[in-house]
């Protein structure tokens, strides 16, 4: 009786690999987006923060200099948050591009895992069907043996 082996093995695992590599790399996709989305969050809440700060000290009357300082620094926080923006526009490019290989690569996996269940039900019913010619042969000597003997 022969040993079952699948002749695609090797590209089956080269696929799997693949795919392992592929869900690493769409992890760390995932990761930078969340990262750069979170520190995009937090720019937002320090402007909101910073706007209402200056507007409670416009209430109170405060100087050009502090007003002018406010304002600087709103700048230069959108500037930030205009290039952060950006950012996670990319990160989020990234990720999807992961995700779309993810998924091809996950579909080549799973076409030759299909190929390979279907080769080891052919494998089965070829055993079986020569399982069942040896036992025939076996029952045609063991009744010619008994006709002769």
């Amino acid at each position: 009786m022969r040993t079952y082996h699948y002749r695609f093995e090797n590209v089956l695992t080269y696929r799997e690999l693949e795919k392992s590599e592929t869900e690493i790399d769409y992890q760390a996709a995932v990761e930078s987006f969340e990262e750069i989305g979170t520190e995009l969050y937090e720019l937002l809440k320090q402007k909101e923060t910073t706007i209402m700060n200056q507007q409670k000290q416009m209430e109170e009357g405060s100087s050009i200099n502090a007003i002018h300082h406010y304002m600087r620094f709103i700048d230069s926080l959108e500037k930030k948050i205009e290039r952060v923006q950006q950012q996670v526009i990319r990160a989020r490019s990234k990720m999807q591009l992961y995700e779309q290989k993810l998924l091809e690569r996950t579909m080549e996996v799973r076409k030759f895992e299909k190929m390979k269940e279907k080769d080891w039900e052919e494998y089965q019913r070829d055993m079986e069907y020569r399982e069942a010619q040896r036992l025939d042969e076996l029952s045609a000597l063991t009744f010619r043996g008994k006709e002769n003997g």
